[in-house]
């Protein structure tokens, strides 16, 4: 995938293109920039929730060689999904659902692998938030192999909303975190259930785990403390698979 294909630059355009409903990736807005649109369009970007970086004109220019005024940005290359449509319909339709919520993971590489591994495992959707999430780029479709282009990828506001929303819908919150005192293969998942993974330097945020129905830790034999997430990704999510397949 061509980057340069999802480019757009200009306030006109940038602020037609969030009121069409395109999706924006990133925006890079120039620093200490004013004027009536930019106000409308600050407006807009924090309504919105979408991702800023506040830059100097030379980012800008690197960007594009076209009149930026001030204001560059990508659109989302693949499609996205309202969670609680999404998980709706599959209660509707008397599935199981598995989704994946990621907390923190910023890394590109680690996003796409986990895509990767979620759409080998039959996860139903994985969710991340607008701010603090890895860009949905073509690093990230590229290490996916493709799986972005096949799985469905909510991106919402708020990720403790959409806790208390999945809780509504019946689904289990299972946390993997190194915090817990029970061992993934306790914990059934079997039943509708929603795994959160958090980053590798935080992990899951305490305002989430405080909502987690369920913690679960990977058990380590080892003396390193700890695995990639995209690993323990992995290993969580097929141990769901194993218990689904028996």
């Amino acid at each position: 995938m061509k980057e340069k294909e999802h480019l757009i630059f200009g306030i006109r355009a940038i602020i037609e293109a969030i009121n069409s409903g395109k999706t924006i990736e990133k925006l890079y807005l120039q620093k200490d920039i004013n004027g009536a649109l930019i106000s409308d369009l600050r407006k807009l970007i924090k309504e919105k929730g979408i991702a800023v970086s506040h830059v100097p004109v030379q980012k800008l220019n690197k960007l594009t060689p076209g009149n930026h005024q001030g204001v560059a940005g990508y659109t989302t290359p693949i499609q996205l999904f309202d969670v609680e449509d999404l998980v709706t319909k599959l209660i509707e339709e008397k599935k199981t659902p598995l989704i994946l919520l990621l907390d923190g993971i910023t890394d590109v590489r680690n996003f796409g692998a986990i895509c990767r591994t979620a759409e080998c495992a039959g996860v139903d959707a994985i969710v991340i938030p607008n701010q603090g999430a890895a860009q949905i780029n073509g690093d990230a479709i590229k290490t996916s192999a493709g799986a972005l282009h096949r799985i469905p990828v909510c991106r919402v506001n708020n990720l403790t909303d959409t806790v208390f929303l999945l809780k509504e819908l019946n689904l289990q919150i299972v946390g993997c975190t190194e915090k817990a005192n029970s061992s993934i293969y306790e914990i059934d998942f079997s039943s509708p259930t929603a795994i959160i993974m958090g980053s590798e330097e935080k992990g899951i945020s305490n305002q989430l785990l405080k909502f987690c129905d369920v913690k679960a830790k990977i058990p380590m034999a080892g003396n390193i403390a700890s695995l990639n997430v995209s690993v323990a990704s992995g290993i969580i999510l097929y141990e769901a698979v194993k218990q689904r397949s028996n």
